[in-house]
């Protein structure tokens, strides 16, 4: 079983920058295909970014290219999620997903793994 820490939210107002990491609570020895995803109040789960194994491919939800960035230190199994130009519309539960995703479904999935979640809220 592999338990996902995240960390880094909070509130900013818009315009702001925030940076969230996700990690495993233990060292697994694998690297994991690693996403972020999101829930606003009354509102469904939806996709953010997720990033390769190897790093090499990334997928961004359009509402977020040109403003967030994710990236990963493999040797410190950490995964990070720099948020700029940030909208009240950010405002959501952020959650990191790890798994083992075929070639082209970063964006899908399936994510066996998921973290409990940090606010990010964005006052206008």
């Amino acid at each position: 079983q592999v338990q996902l820490v995240e960390s880094g939210g909070g509130l900013v107002q818009t315009g702001g920058s925030l940076r969230l990491s996700c990690a495993p609570s233990r060292r697994t020895g694998i690297n994991y295909d690693m996403g972020w995803f999101r829930q606003a109040p009354g509102k469904e789960r939806e996709f953010v970014v997720a990033i390769s194994r190897s790093g090499g491919l990334t997928a961004y939800a359009d509402s977020v290219k040109g403003r967030f960035t994710i990236s990963r230190d493999n040797a410190q199994n950490t995964v990070y999620l720099q948020m700029n130009t940030l909208k009240p519309e950010d405002t959501a539960v952020y959650y990191c997903a790890a798994g083992i995703v075929a070639a082209g479904n970063l964006r899908w999935g399936p994510y066996g793994y998921w973290g409990q979640g940090t606010q990010v809220t964005i006052s206008s």
